[in-house]
């Protein structure tokens, strides 16, 4: 019964999560970057040219702008998801770059 309540549980919990994400950026969060997963193909050819892309694969772009406005312009420009990138809290301590302590 317990691992029951877990596997449902689990995909809500990641489900919530998200949301949370999304609401937040398309409230005006602050995230040096965005990330939209499984793109539509056109998105990148719709963007606004003061739009960079910063990272791209198959499943997902990760954009920049200096722009206040960048999840609502994202959404215009045919984005189904924006959440928030680069925020610092969200790599780990050990894949971050550390530079090298003076003796």
């Amino acid at each position: 019964m317990t691992i029951k309540r877990l596997l449902i549980a689990l995909p809500l919990l990641l489900i919530g999560w998200i949301a949370t994400l999304a609401i937040v950026m398309a409230l005006g969060g602050t995230a040096p970057a965005a990330f939209v997963p499984f793109p539509p193909r056109d998105l990148a050819e719709n963007l606004p040219r003061d739009i960079t892309i910063t990272g791209r694969s198959a499943l997902s772009l990760t954009l920049r702008s200096e722009a206040e406005n960048l999840p609502a312009r994202l959404y215009h420009s045919g984005a189904w998801l924006v959440l928030p990138a680069g925020l610092e809290a969200c790599i780990p301590n050990f894949l971050r770059e550390t530079s090298p302590e003076a003796p």
